[in-house]
């Protein structure tokens, strides 16, 4: 009887710790969306990143020592499902694209330029960027998903707009 009791106890603290757990992840999901749309430019693909970062938070949260971290280790994940199916999309580039890209090239725009540049950037100058001026978030909170000190976050986002002049 008590065995049975300890195990419906422990079954309902699972239960609670879902529910909590969706409903934190309910709570970033237009930022996690906007950093993934960020990276990815594409409404599709963003989403998909959404559930990807999701399901690997899912999978990883016994991982998660600190509560109070969860968020920039939320941020971390997706940033880190964006740059996988970035890598993937690399080796695979389908030939209709190609006649798309040449028309596009064509076209010459602040918009367009600024991300050309951004491409150009080495990744961890990307990141911060990116997390600095698309997300509007602090240097504290950039050292928190990166798990950076702030002065090296601080020295890479000077760099990143240094570069950024130059390609611009």
């Amino acid at each position: 009887m008590e065995n049975t009791m300890k195990k419906a106890n422990v079954a309902s603290l699972d239960v609670m710790d879902e529910e909590a757990f969706f409903r934190a992840i309910a709570g970033e999901q237009r930022k996690l969306y906007s950093i993934a749309f960020s990276y990815m430019r594409n409404e599709t693909d963003a989403l998909e990143i959404v559930q990807e970062a999701a399901c690997r938070a899912w999978m990883k949260r016994k991982k998660l020592k600190n509560e109070q971290a969860f968020v920039p280790w939320l941020i971390r994940i997706t940033i880190n499902c964006c740059m996988d199916e970035l890598r993937r999309k690399k080796r695979v580039v389908p030939t209709d694209t190609f006649k798309e890209e040449a028309v596009q090239e064509m076209k010459s725009s602040d918009k367009i330029d600024l991300e050309r540049a951004m491409a150009k950037l080495k990744k961890k100058y990307r990141h911060v960027v990116m997390l600095k001026y698309y997300q509007d978030m602090t240097t504290a909170d950039i050292a928190k998903v990166l798990q950076k000190p702030e002065g090296t976050v601080k020295s890479w986002l000077r760099e990143g707009l240094k570069q950024l002049r130059k390609y611009l």
